[in-house]
C-alpha cells in the first residue's frame, strides 16, 4: 500500500521548547504528535515516537545524560581496561585501544619476553 500521508518534520531546538510550553496541558503522546514525532506505518497507522521526542527536548534544554559529552568524532564505544583475559583457544588478544594508544600499524613486529608475572611487547625495530 502506498503512503497517502507525508511524515510530518520533527520540531527542534528552541522551537520545540517553546511548543511544549504552549502544550502544556496535553499528555506526553499528544505533545510528541504534535511537535512531529510521529512515524507513518506501512498500514496507514501512527505510531508516536516518543522515545525520540522526549531525547529532542532533553537535546534543546541542553541536558547531558551520558557520562562524557559527545564531540562528534565517532569514538564511542568501549574504553580501555588496561586488563585482558587468555580466550578460550589460548590466545592474548590486544585490543585496538591499546594498539591506537602505543601509536602501531598493522604489520609491526615485536619481541616477546616473558618474566614472572608479565609479559613485555618490545618493537622490533
Amino acid at each position: 500500500m502506498a503512503r497517502n500521508k507525508k511524515q510530518p518534520k520533527p520540531i527542534t531546538g528552541n522551537d520545540l521548547i517553546e511548543k511544549v510550553k504552549q502544550l502544556s496541558d496535553l499528555t506526553r503522546e499528544e505533545k510528541a504528535r504534535a511537535c512531529g514525532y510521529v512515524a507513518i506505518e506501512k498500514d496507514g497507522s501512527e505510531r508516536i515516537k516518543l522515545m525520540a521526542f522526549l531525547n529532542a527536548l532533553l537535546d534543546a534544554e541542553g541536558i547531558n545524560l551520558d557520562n562524557h559529552p559527545s564531540n562528534g568524532s565517532g569514538q564511542g564505544g568501549r574504553k580501555a581496561s588496561y586488563r585482558i583475559s587468555v580466550q578460550s583457544n589460548g590466545n592474548l588478544l590486544v585490543g585496538r585501544a591499546y594498539t591506537q594508544e602505543l601509536g602501531v600499524e598493522p604489520g609491526d613486529e615485536f619481541e616477546i619476553s616473558l618474566g614472572r608475572k608479565h609479559i613485555h611487547l618490545n618493537k622490533v625495530a
